[in-house]
């Protein structure tokens, strides 16, 4: 007799209010320097394209963007660790990049730690280019670490 295997079902939507206690827990386990509730309560009030990753009806990741006079700017993409280096930060990606052209932004914007080589590796793949660099831009434990800045022509 053999067994009937049920793919897990990923599902990409809206974050929700009631999301964020899921997605805190989601970007702690990720982040050593993770946002707080009230970064996260502030993107949803102002209207921030804020969307959550679900796999089996369990927040997995999240991303933020805001898309603003035909630019995109990716704020925060967040995987938890469990389910990192699985096609899944780039599902999310593509999808925070697609919503970016139906609301006709033309460039997309996004800073990575210089120490996140995977991160780098992916949206490299993805097309983003260097563009500059912001020197101290993240809290480190031996004090701030650059942030390198990436842009994709959309």
């Amino acid at each position: 007799m053999s067994a009937l295997l049920k793919a897990p079902l990923l599902l990409l939507r809206p974050m929700r209010k009631s999301d964020v206690d899921g997605v805190m827990e989601v970007e702690s386990s990720a982040y050593a320097y993770p946002w707080t509730t009230g970064i996260f309560h502030d993107c949803l009030r102002v209207g921030y394209g804020c969307w959550v990753c679900i796999l089996d009806e369990r927040i997995i990741g999240h991303g933020v963007m805001s898309v603003v006079a035909g630019e995109c700017h990716i704020l925060n993409v967040c995987l938890h660790p469990d389910w990192q280096h699985r096609g899944l930060g780039r599902k999310l990606v593509d999808r925070l990049l697609d919503i970016a052209r139906q609301r006709h932004a033309d460039t997309a914007f996004l800073e990575v730690r210089e120490s996140n080589l995977g991160a780098l590796a992916l949206y490299r793949s993805m097309g983003f280019n260097e563009i500059g660099t912001r020197r101290g831009y993240y809290p480190a434990d031996s004090g701030r670490e650059n942030a390198q800045v990436l842009a994709l022509n959309l």
